[in-house]
């Protein structure tokens, strides 16, 4: 049998790719048994992979969507709710806001009240077409609010809505000087309508400015002179004035057009509000100009505050010294961060709230102070670690340009996130950036509850909700009820998660994940309010545009509430709304959908405000509550019953520290047994 014998031996051809496998690598191949099917070369089989990859990927999505639809399908749907009825606005409306039988907008053009009754427009001010984008009112009696609205260049107007005509007493933060001009960033105005509190910035730096109103004087002025609110509702739509540009078209020179305010103030004539306050961010800790701590002591003798970490005795040289150690250590580290020096004041946002009396604000006996009437305000700074309260009834020696001091100050171990104050201001939550969640009782002046998210999450906002079991939420002076209550606190994180809160006086507090993160983007959460009329009960709106009635008890959806179809939630993101808890109903704003038709394009410039009325549904069935019990103001009642019920709220707070004590108990004994061996260390000494 002839074999073929190749004369030339056999040569191997060079490798042809750079990434050719070497010797060493040989055993690749049989980690990845696809390879030996593959007969792609680099970087094809790469990119085969990405792509195959990638429809896995989507598959997976696709998968998971469908078993998600299939699983809302078998859930029971939420029974939807149509509003009950509508009216439209001209021009875009930016806010809502209810006082009494009154609804104001805030319109692209000015600002219009509504009667909540018949949804008829009472009034409208556009003086000076100008677009108002916060708005805040509160029912002073006698058929009188007072409004604080904030346009778009970041002005604050303040206004008396007296028997369906508007007002303007004074423009807060105006300024001659545009350089020198700051602009609003958060208005809030007390319950009541005895004080309003105005967040401003500047170019470099931020303060709070806090003013009383004389609601008083402006109800007796205005019955004095009801002639100009008569006067302005006349003249609906018509501007009381006009801008000076205007006036050099039309070649009008009367006095009465020289100044918008002015103007305004000659047809009002109210008194002015006054500034009380003027809060500032918390400067920065520097070296102590202390000599010995003899000359520190006499600093605190002086009355001055303590909590904010001023009055210390560490040097310049011993700040520098620290912080070229740290530099010099975690060099590697802060150059792969970037972190840069940077000496400017930034502006900061503040947080505040208007506070009723408590036992954590004492005053003096001489100042004389009402249970319904805010006696203080807790502010806190972004990054600031402390919860400064202020008194409003200050000494008349303190001018109100000078910073003032805090009168209380409460440390927290982290930088406080936001906060929260319950209806009946007796409860305040602090929730900090390292998700502790702490709720204060101010009546009683110690913490409540003390929870933290074990998750790695972080506190958008809390909320407090109405109990069933918590009739005291409804009341200014808690404590009188025969019912143990338990607090209710909300909190929506970062990533649309819920949790619930429950702190009880007697026991241990609780938390429970009501939502986790949605899957879909389209359900992540906008907003939430909590609807005090009924127990347990807090609104959501989605991206979607759904607004949902949310039972925290049973972490179940039970409401929706619906637009129409030939509308939608307006600005889904950011929608505009308002829940009025005395007339229990629901404001919404709700946009036209996009359509070719000839009519739906002549209304784009109008805003529809479609009312959902809370009685029109069969809300009270789906959330159950206990009776109410017949409450009395604290304030009202004799000391023999305000000591019993102290000290009935102290032993209950105690139950918990039973199992607690033998802890304590032994690490006192630990420290008296550590110094009772230092003393007898020292008297040795001294014998020696």
């Amino acid at each position: 049998m002839a074999v073929y014998i190749r004369k030339d031996p056999l040569e191997i051809p060079p490798p042809s790719e750079k990434d050719w496998l070497k010797e060493d690598e040989e055993d690749f191949f049989l980690q990845d048994p696809d390879q030996k099917r593959d007969a792609l070369p680099q970087p094809f089989r790469m990119v085969n992979k990405l792509v195959m990859l990638v429809f896995e990927n989507a598959m997976e999505i696709i998968e998971r969507r469908e078993m998600f639809r299939e699983v809302q399908k078998l859930k029971v749907q939420p029974t939807k709710c149509f509003p009950t009825a509508e009216f439209q606005v001209t021009g875009r409306a930016n806010c809502l806001a209810v006082s009494g039988k009154y609804i104001f907008v805030g319109l692209s053009v000015g600002l219009a009240a509504f009667k909540v009754s018949d949804c008829k427009e009472v009034c409208a001010w556009d003086a000076v077409k100008t677009e108002i984008c916060a708005i805040h009112a509160s029912d002073l009696g006698n058929e009188s609010h007072v409004l604080l609205a904030v346009d778009e260049m970041g002005l604050v107007w303040l206004f008396c809505f007296h028997k369906g005509g508007f007002l303007l007493v004074k423009i807060l933060n105006e300024m001659e000087d545009i350089s020198k001009r700051s602009t609003c960033e958060e208005v809030v105005l007390s319950p009541g309508g005895d004080y309003a509190g105005v967040l401003l910035q500047g170019n470099t730096k931020a303060w709070l400015e806090i003013y009383r109103l004389p609601k008083d004087s402006w109800l007796k002025e205005v019955e004095k002179n009801p002639g100009a609110a008569a006067g302005l509702a006349c003249r609906e739509r018509r501007p009381t004035w006009t801008s000076a540009k205007s006036l050099e078209l039309h070649g009008d020179s009367s006095a009465e057009m020289e100044s918008p305010v002015s103007a305004n103030q000659a047809d009002a004539k109210l008194s002015l509000p006054v500034l009380l306050l003027n809060v500032k961010p918390p400067k920065p800790i520097t070296g102590s100009s202390f000599k010995s701590p003899l000359d520190a002591l006499k600093k605190v003798d002086d009355d001055s505050m303590l909590g904010l970490g001023y009055n210390h005795l560490i040097k310049d040289s011993q700040w520098e010294q620290q912080e070229a150690i740290f530099r010099s250590t975690y060099r590697e580290y802060l150059e792969a961060e970037g972190v840069r020096e940077s000496k400017e004041e930034i502006p900061r946002h503040a947080t505040f709230h208007f506070l009723l009396p408590s036992r954590i604000l004492q005053v003096g006996p001489e100042m004389k102070v009402q249970p319904d009437v805010p006696a203080g305000i807790g502010v806190h700074w972004d990054g600031s670690h402390n919860l400064c309260l202020y008194l409003l009834n200050r000494p008349l020696k303190e001018k109100s340009d000078s910073d003032p001091k805090p009168d209380v100050v409460w440390p927290c171990a982290a930088p406080i996130a936001c906060s929260a104050v319950s209806s009946c201001s007796r409860y305040l939550a602090l929730a900090c950036e390292d998700a502790t969640i702490t709720i204060w009782d101010k009546h009683l002046g110690y913490p409540l509850s003390v929870t933290a998210i074990v998750e790695e999450r972080l506190i958008r906002s809390i909320h407090f909700l109405r109990s069933s079991a918590a009739v005291s939420d409804e009341t200014p002076c808690p404590g009188t009820d025969s019912v143990c209550p338990i607090v209710q606190l909300l909190v929506l994180c970062t990533d649309s998660s819920f949790y619930l809160v429950k702190a009880p006086r007697a026991g241990k507090s609780s938390i429970t994940l009501l939502a986790d993160r949605p899957e879909d983007p389209n359900l992540a959460v906008s907003a939430v309010v909590p609807v005090l009329a009924f127990p347990s009960a807090v609104l959501v709106f989605s991206w979607d545009g759904t607004v949902s009635l949310m039972n925290t008890a049973t972490s179940q959806i039970v409401y929706c509430f619906s637009t129409p179809p030939s509308h939608a939630v307006a600005s889904s993101w950011q929608p505009v709304f308002i829940v009025d808890g005395v007339n229990q109903c629901l404001l919404l704003r709700g946009d036209r959908q996009q359509n070719t038709d000839a009519l739906a394009q002549s209304r784009a410039s109008h805003s529809t405000i479609f009312l959902f009325d809370f009685n029109s549904y069969p809300l009270k069935e789906a959330f159950p509550k206990e009776p109410d019990l017949p409450l009395k103001s604290l304030q009202n009642l004799p000391w023999i019953e305000r000591c019993n019920i102290f000290l009935r709220d102290r032993q209950q707070s105690r139950l918990g520290l039973r199992e607690q004590l033998p802890e304590y108990w032994s690490r006192l004994q630990a420290q008296a047994a550590a110094m009772d061996k230092e003393r007898q260390k020292v008297k040795g000494q001294k014998k020696l």
